[in-house]
């Protein structure tokens, strides 16, 4: 596992959140697909200019699926 501190820049329209969110909700992940990357971020509606979380797009895929279940 690596670790980065440097911003990473993901263009603001990259971001959303989900259909199931509502449009005056707070308490919201937003996700944007970084496939070029291969890569998935994920970071809190409420702080937009706050660190976001990185992973592989395999293993967003597997986490997806298992909330699912």
């Amino acid at each position: 596992m690596s670790y980065r501190t440097g911003p990473e820049v993901v263009p603001e329209q990259s971001w959303f959140k989900s259909s199931y969110s509502q449009e005056i909700g707070t308490n919201c992940l937003e996700i944007a697909d970084l496939a070029g990357a291969g890569h998935v971020g994920v970071r809190d509606s409420k702080h937009k200019t706050g660190p976001a979380l990185v992973v592989s797009a395999t293993a967003w895929a597997a986490f997806v699926g298992g909330v699912r279940q």
